[in-house]
């Protein structure tokens, strides 16, 4: 806290030394917005295609993390949701035996009913007794209960086996999440890089264990650089969002380099002048942070020193 309030009082005061000769209004250092990539994945690191000052793209697939522990788990869900196919009853061999079991009945039923009515006939010419009659009436009667019987063995299989497959098949859902689940797990073995940029510090190497959240290299879009700087309460009411500015790089000894600035960031939180002894007076000094997006040709340097005039001093 202490190297950065001292960071700070050093910018402050070289600003007010040269805002009197009229040179500059402002000043800070360039930085970018840094994105430190980490694995989603725990495990050793098969290949990782990463050095420093690499140019990499959005999406880039720069590694990759030892994933045969999900391999296994996804073969061994996939081979039990394919089981599961096994585990289920084929009735139909069953329904095609009562079937035909169903019909022989219906055969003997019309031979009972096509017997009933030519004895039908013999008992109105007296050449057959009513006993003959009842007795094939009993037939009938008999062979009729056991085809419904024959009828409810083929509900009840079909509904038995009905229920106990579904029951088996309910669990095809919960395994196909599962899979779905080690699927979106194994693509986190791939370390895809997130943004377009440079590659400024690799922290791990190919073939060491690394966890999900540990860092493994920091990258930055250097194409825009920000510029922070800071202005006093008086300027404040000078500049505004958006605003185009210029912005000043030293260019030698004497000279600078100028580039065309836009203030994307003004600070609503004034800040103390930060000194190592302050007054009462001096406390009274307040200062406002801002950034500034300047497009980088290639010189720009994250930490490099810039100034910044709010208006062409020509003017």
């Amino acid at each position: 806290m202490r190297s950065r309030f001292l960071s700070l009082f050093v910018i402050i005061v070289f600003t007010g030394c040269h805002s009197k000769n009229g040179t500059f209004d402002a000043s800070g250092s360039f930085e970018v917005d840094e994105v430190i990539v980490s694995s989603e994945l725990g495990g050793q690191i098969l290949s990782f295609s990463v050095h420093e000052g690499d140019s990499l793209t959005k999406g880039q697939v720069v590694g990759a993390i030892n994933s045969d522990n999900l391999d296994l788990q996804k073969a061994q869900v996939e081979a039990s949701i394919q089981a599961l196919s096994e585990k289920t009853y084929n009735v139909t061999p069953q329904i095609k035996l009562l079937q035909d079991q169903l019909a022989v009945q219906q055969s003997q039923l019309d031979n009972l009913i096509h017997e009933k009515e030519r004895t039908e006939r013999l008992v109105k010419a007296d050449a057959a007794t009513g006993k003959q009659l009842d007795d094939i009436n009993a037939q009938i009667d008999v062979i009729r209960k056991q085809m419904n019987a024959t009828e409810q063995q083929i509900n009840v299989q079909r509904t038995t086996t009905s229920t106990s497959n579904r029951s088996i098949m309910s669990e095809r859902k919960p395994l196909q999440k599962k899979a779905a689940q080690l699927e979106e797990q194994l693509s986190k073995s791939k370390i895809i890089n997130p943004v377009n940029g440079i590659v400024i510090t690799k922290y791990a190497e190919q073939g060491e264990v690394t966890s999900p959240g540990k860092a493994l290299y920091k990258i930055a879009d250097l194409s825009v650089m920000t510029l922070r700087a800071y202005v006093t309460g008086i300027q404040l009411p000078q500049i505004k969002l958006n605003q185009a500015v210029h912005v000043l790089i030293d260019n030698g000894a004497k000279d600078y380099k100028t580039y065309n600035g836009t203030i994307t960031w003004i600070s609503d939180k004034a800040e103390f002048t930060p000194k190592t002894i302050q007054t009462k007076e001096e406390r009274a000094n307040l200062v406002y942070a801002i950034k500034i997006k300047v497009k980088n040709d290639g010189y720009l340097k994250i930490g490099m020193f810039g100034e910044v005039q709010f208006k062409n001093k020509s003017e």
